[in-house]
């Protein structure tokens, strides 16, 4: 299984999981049965609130399952139909999250529990 993780920077399996999804500068791509990991920019960094493409902000990339702190319903809706799960991340490196992931201990994110808008007074729920 692959897990696509955004971050703002890429320091491996010690990077810090980004808190939106959308917004993020790029993301880490780990292979679980590997642990290989690759780092992909975000293709679609700079959009609107709502125009969000995040299967063409993975490049190409296939992934089965994604890991944030923070995600919109369309995003999350896009996502699900392009087969990958989204995970709420829980802890702040990739490394700790993976452990989570592991023992069941992420919650998938369901509609109507993703982010009202990128500022913090829309309702976000991270």
């Amino acid at each position: 299984m692959k897990v696509c993780f955004p971050v703002s920077e890429n320091q491996g399996v010690d990077s810090q999981v980004f808190g939106h999804f959308g917004s993020a500068p790029g993301f880490v791509v780990v292979d679980m049965t590997t642990s290989e990991f690759t780092s992909i920019n975000n293709s679609d960094q700079i959009h609107q609130h709502g125009a969000c493409n995040p299967v063409a902000g993975l490049g190409g990339h296939q992934v089965d399952a994604i890991v944030v702190g923070g995600i919109g319903g369309g995003a999350l809706h896009k996502l699900n139909s392009a087969g990958m799960r989204v995970f709420k991340a829980l802890e702040g490196t990739i490394a700790e999250n993976i452990a989570l992931l592991q023992a069941d201990g992420l919650p998938e994110y369901m509609p109507g529990h993703t982010c009202g808008g990128h500022g913090h007074d829309q309702g976000c729920s991270h």
